[in-house]
Protein backbone atom coordinates (compact mmCIF):
# COMPACT_ATOMS: atom_id res chain seq x y z
CA UNK A 1 0.00 0.00 0.00
CA UNK A 2 2.67 2.57 1.42
CA UNK A 3 4.55 1.51 -2.35
CA UNK A 4 1.63 2.08 -4.45
CA UNK A 5 0.91 5.61 -2.80
CA UNK A 6 4.54 6.78 -3.49
CA UNK A 7 4.57 5.26 -7.30
CA UNK A 8 1.25 7.13 -7.59
CA UNK A 9 2.78 10.41 -5.73
CA UNK A 10 5.77 10.12 -8.35
CA UNK A 11 3.91 9.89 -11.26
CA UNK A 12 1.24 12.56 -11.02
CA UNK A 13 4.52 14.58 -9.92
CA UNK A 14 6.51 13.88 -13.09
CA UNK A 15 3.28 14.77 -15.38
CA UNK A 16 2.65 17.67 -13.17
CA UNK A 17 6.60 18.78 -14.31
CA UNK A 18 6.02 17.61 -17.83
CA UNK A 19 2.71 19.80 -18.15
CA UNK A 20 5.20 22.95 -16.87
CA UNK A 21 7.75 22.29 -18.76
CA UNK A 22 5.70 21.87 -22.05
CA UNK A 23 3.83 25.26 -20.90
CA UNK A 24 7.35 27.07 -19.95
CA UNK A 25 8.50 25.92 -23.37
CA UNK A 26 4.90 27.80 -25.43
CA UNK A 27 5.50 30.72 -23.48
CA UNK A 28 9.02 30.97 -23.84
CA UNK A 29 8.47 30.63 -27.65
CA UNK A 30 5.33 33.10 -27.25
CA UNK A 31 2.77 30.87 -28.56
CA UNK A 32 1.68 29.51 -25.32
CA UNK A 33 -2.28 32.24 -26.24
CA UNK A 34 -4.85 29.97 -28.03
CA UNK A 35 -5.72 30.29 -31.29
CA UNK A 36 -8.84 32.29 -32.25
CA UNK A 37 -9.75 30.11 -35.06
CA UNK A 38 -9.43 26.69 -34.16
CA UNK A 39 -7.96 24.11 -37.07
CA UNK A 40 -9.73 20.43 -36.95
CA UNK A 41 -7.84 17.84 -38.11
CA UNK A 42 -4.63 15.99 -39.01
CA UNK A 43 -1.91 18.89 -40.55
CA UNK A 44 1.24 18.34 -41.65
CA UNK A 45 2.88 20.46 -38.77
CA UNK A 46 0.56 18.31 -36.54
CA UNK A 47 2.02 15.50 -37.60
CA UNK A 48 5.42 16.75 -37.60
CA UNK A 49 5.26 17.09 -33.96
CA UNK A 50 3.63 13.76 -33.22
CA UNK A 51 6.42 12.17 -35.30
CA UNK A 52 8.85 14.07 -33.51
CA UNK A 53 7.21 13.17 -30.06
CA UNK A 54 7.38 9.80 -30.67
CA UNK A 55 10.78 9.49 -31.56
CA UNK A 56 11.87 11.52 -27.92
CA UNK A 57 9.72 8.90 -26.08
CA UNK A 58 11.48 6.08 -28.04
CA UNK A 59 15.00 8.05 -27.09
CA UNK A 60 14.06 8.55 -23.83
CA UNK A 61 12.78 4.77 -23.17
CA UNK A 62 16.09 3.29 -24.56
CA UNK A 63 18.24 6.09 -22.65
CA UNK A 64 16.01 4.73 -19.40
CA UNK A 65 16.84 0.79 -20.39
CA UNK A 66 20.60 1.56 -20.94
CA UNK A 67 20.56 3.74 -17.82
CA UNK A 68 19.05 0.83 -15.81
CA UNK A 69 21.23 -1.52 -17.41
CA UNK A 70 18.35 -4.00 -18.75
CA UNK A 71 18.78 -7.40 -19.91
CA UNK A 72 17.89 -5.86 -23.23
CA UNK A 73 20.97 -4.01 -23.24
CA UNK A 74 24.27 -6.06 -22.67
CA UNK A 75 27.36 -4.29 -21.27
CA UNK A 76 28.69 -4.32 -24.84
CA UNK A 77 25.59 -3.21 -26.49
CA UNK A 78 24.87 -0.51 -23.26
CA UNK A 79 27.18 2.30 -25.20
CA UNK A 80 24.98 1.55 -28.62
CA UNK A 81 21.93 2.42 -26.58
CA UNK A 82 22.99 5.28 -24.88
CA UNK A 83 24.19 6.95 -28.41
CA UNK A 84 20.91 5.86 -29.95
CA UNK A 85 19.08 7.67 -27.18
CA UNK A 86 21.35 10.98 -27.70
CA UNK A 87 20.71 10.90 -31.10
CA UNK A 88 17.09 10.64 -31.17
CA UNK A 89 16.88 12.98 -28.27
CA UNK A 90 18.63 15.63 -30.80
CA UNK A 91 16.61 14.84 -33.52
CA UNK A 92 13.66 15.62 -31.85
CA UNK A 93 14.67 18.46 -29.35
CA UNK A 94 15.90 19.85 -32.52
CA UNK A 95 12.43 18.89 -34.81
CA UNK A 96 10.47 20.64 -31.43
CA UNK A 97 12.63 23.58 -31.23
CA UNK A 98 12.36 24.37 -34.99
CA UNK A 99 8.58 23.40 -35.03
CA UNK A 100 8.34 25.88 -32.32
CA UNK A 101 10.11 28.58 -34.23
CA UNK A 102 8.12 28.65 -37.60
CA UNK A 103 4.95 28.43 -35.84
CA UNK A 104 3.02 31.59 -36.22
CA UNK A 105 0.19 30.67 -33.66
CA UNK A 106 -0.93 28.88 -30.39
CA UNK A 107 -2.49 25.71 -29.58
CA UNK A 108 -5.49 25.23 -31.33
CA UNK A 109 -3.69 27.00 -35.08
CA UNK A 110 -2.95 23.66 -36.77
CA UNK A 111 1.02 24.24 -36.20
CA UNK A 112 1.28 21.74 -33.70
CA UNK A 113 3.21 23.98 -31.29
CA UNK A 114 1.65 21.48 -27.93
CA UNK A 115 3.38 18.06 -29.73
CA UNK A 116 6.57 21.10 -30.57
CA UNK A 117 6.74 21.84 -27.07
CA UNK A 118 6.22 18.11 -26.01
CA UNK A 119 9.30 16.55 -28.28
CA UNK A 120 11.46 18.91 -26.97
CA UNK A 121 10.89 18.82 -23.40
CA UNK A 122 11.23 15.25 -24.10
CA UNK A 123 14.09 15.01 -26.76
CA UNK A 124 16.01 17.33 -23.99
CA UNK A 125 15.33 14.49 -21.26
CA UNK A 126 16.31 11.90 -23.74
CA UNK A 127 19.18 13.33 -24.34
CA UNK A 128 19.95 13.74 -20.66
CA UNK A 129 19.08 9.83 -19.97
CA UNK A 130 21.53 9.14 -23.12
CA UNK A 131 24.13 11.12 -21.57
CA UNK A 132 24.30 9.45 -18.08
CA UNK A 133 23.99 5.88 -19.96
CA UNK A 134 26.79 6.66 -22.13
CA UNK A 135 28.85 8.09 -18.99
CA UNK A 136 28.22 5.26 -17.46
CA UNK A 137 29.13 2.47 -20.21
CA UNK A 138 32.49 4.35 -19.86
CA UNK A 139 32.91 3.42 -16.33
CA UNK A 140 31.86 0.09 -16.53
CA UNK A 141 34.09 -0.65 -19.31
Amino acid sequence: MKRTFVVVLGVTAAVAMFGGLVYAALTVAHVSEPAAITVQGLTVRRLWATASTAVAFIGLVIGAMGLRRSSLFSTESGRLAAIAALAAGLFAAGNGGLNLAVANGGPGSGNGVVGGAAALVLGLIALMLGGLALARSHRAA
